[in-house]
């Protein structure tokens, strides 16, 4: 039986990797690709190498070429423990550098303006080689564009201000209720201008506002999956 695709997307806050470790546990032979997690490490090295201003830099970001970034960077993508981990010049990118506000403001950024048909490529390369071996799970952006052949692909949504709490328990008292509310805002509204969030004919929505636990969420998706 061929290994399948399943790629989750969802709102700032949805719980997006915490619903596809739940899907790791509960689906034989799978693993995790943070595909999030590519886009964050190039951020992350970009804001520690000072390769651009992502501040102030718009004409450079608009022909930012990710691919050579990346290359740069020397990145690259292991398996461990059933999850991808990035490296960036044989070092392993720690996840609360990943996480954390600046590296999401500025990944929103930059994934408004570069062109990311190199990147995508990419990733269709990495899905089609892990897919010869495992079941995978996609947490990203614009994973139909990316990887167009996906067997399921959900959009979890919830509302914001019950996303701003779940978020806020992540930071651990780093900012206020409303300074964190404005900063989900404005994530949001730059990933609608990168064109995600977008609902596909093969997109399932899945609003986890009321949900009590993460085993709730899981099987809201696990319901779809054949």
């Amino acid at each position: 039986m061929e290994n399948i695709v399943i790629g989750i997307e969802g709102y700032v806050g949805t719980g997006k990797t915490t619903i596809c470790r739940e899907l790791v546990k509960k689906i034989p032979n799978s693993i995790l690709l943070h595909g999030g997690n590519i886009y964050r490490a190039i951020t992350y090295g970009i804001l520690k190498t000072g390769l651009i201003n992502v501040k102030e830099d718009n004409n450079k970001l608009s022909s930012l070429n990710i691919k050579n970034i990346m290359d740069k960077l020397k990145l690259k993508i292991e398996i461990e423990n059933n999850e991808s981990v990035i490296y960036i010049h044989d070092k392993k990118v720690n996840e609360d550098d990943l996480q954390s506000l600046e590296t999401s403001i500025a990944t929103s950024k930059i994934s408004n303006y570069a062109n990311n048909e190199k990147l995508y490529e990419f990733g269709r390369n990495i899905v089609e080689s892990l897919k010869k071996k495992y079941n995978i799970i996609i947490s990203s952006r614009d994973i139909v564009n990316m990887y167009p052949k996906i067997d399921y692909h959900f959009l979890l949504i919830a509302d914001l201000d019950e996303r701003v709490r779940r978020k806020l328990n992540q930071y651990k008292g780093e900012i206020s209720f409303d300074d964190l509310k404005k900063h989900i805002q404005t994530r949001d509204e730059l990933q609608e201008k990168s064109g995600y969030y977008k609902i596909h004919p093969i997109t399932r929505v899945i609003d986890v506002t009321d949900c009590k636990s993460v085993e709730e969420e899981t099987n809201k998706i696990l319901e779809y999956i054949k």
